[in-house]
């Protein structure tokens, strides 16, 4: 396995570990996490959205996600994106996520 898609996997187990305050899903399987990119020397940039724009916990979860993603092991630094294209819905979580809260 590639030293980037180590780092990748640990990535993702970190995500897991963030949660929007108001909902009792991680941002991983709420599908909040579009794109995580690892280059060569561990910089890592991640493309995110929230489940509103006004959001307001955004800052905390923005921040919670770039200080444990620096924290994992291989991880240089970390660019958050906070982007709204595509807009989020809920068809974007995880099977999981559906289940936690009832939308299966």
């Amino acid at each position: 396995m590639s030293h980037t898609l180590e780092i990748e996997e640990r990535i993702v187990k970190m995500l897991r570990t963030v949660y929007d305050p108001e909902i009792p899903v991680n941002v991983y399987d709420l599908g909040l996490i579009y794109k995580v990119d690892v280059d060569d020397d561990g910089r890592v940039a991640i493309d995110m959205t929230l489940t509103a724009p006004n959001c307001p916990a955004a800052d905390f979860i923005v921040e919670d996600v770039k200080q444990k993603i620096e924290s994992v092991e291989g991880v240089a630094s970390a660019q958050i994106n906070l982007v709204f294209e595509p807009e989020w819905n809920k068809d974007m979580m995880s099977e999981e996520a559906k289940l936690e809260l009832g939308f299966l």
